[in-house]
């Protein structure tokens, strides 16, 4: 007599659960990848605005070697007349803006006398920085070179720029506090970054 073995197949229930542990595994995976990717993004784009931050450090240090240089006679004129406009009331002020992410997560307006450096030739950029409120629009803070036919031009700046800081006239050194806020990969509050270069010259 032969042997007859029964078979049955999954239930209902047991389906559905094997589907949602699926599923929960899936979405799970994709979550991670998903934050993954966006810490590799955010960590790139501090990468580049530090980049953009160090451009501006060197221009700096640029016209304040060249102001330096002048003092025994050789020297960029262009560089000198840029040292003494940023020494200027028209760009220095007495104390630096506050700086951080409002309470709204979104980057701050622009502080007055806020002004923002060609790296490409080293020379001051006497149009005024500007900054979006717009998470959208906004890609990371930077200086964006190209207008026309000239690749050195500065044509926008995207929420970076520099603050010089001179207590008065009788103070021998001024600190540039160089700034950068943007949005990042995520809907988080803006992200900051910044610096501050302190550079020695004679009273004027």
């Amino acid at each position: 007599m032969l042997n007859r073995k029964t078979t049955r197949g999954d239930t209902l229930i047991e389906v559905i659960f094997a589907f949602t542990v699926f599923s929960l595994l899936a979405v799970g995976a994709i979550t991670i990848m998903n934050q993954g990717t966006a810490t590799a993004q955010k960590a790139l784009e501090i990468t580049l605005v530090r980049q953009q931050i160090d451009a501006q450090t060197e221009a700096i240090r640029y016209i304040h070697g060249e102001y330096m240089s002048s003092l025994s006679g050789a020297s960029d004129d262009q560089a000198v007349t840029d040292w003494k406009d940023i020494r200027s009331n028209t760009f220095t002020k007495q104390t630096a803006s506050l700086f951080g992410v409002g309470v709204d997560g979104k980057c701050p307006v622009m502080p007055t006398k806020a002004f923002i450096l060609n790296a490409h030739n080293g020379t001051l950029e006497t149009t005024s920085p500007k900054t979006s409120n717009d998470p959208a629009s906004t890609p990371y803070a930077q200086v964006v070179y190209g207008v026309g036919n000239d690749p050195n031009a500065v044509s926008l700046t995207y929420g970076i720029w520099v603050e010089a800081v001179r207590a008065d006239a009788t103070q021998n050194y001024t600190d540039f506090h160089i700034r950068a806020c943007w949005y990042g990969p995520t809907s988080g509050p803006a992200m900051t970054l910044g610096t501050i270069v302190r550079l020695y010259a004679p009273t004027n």
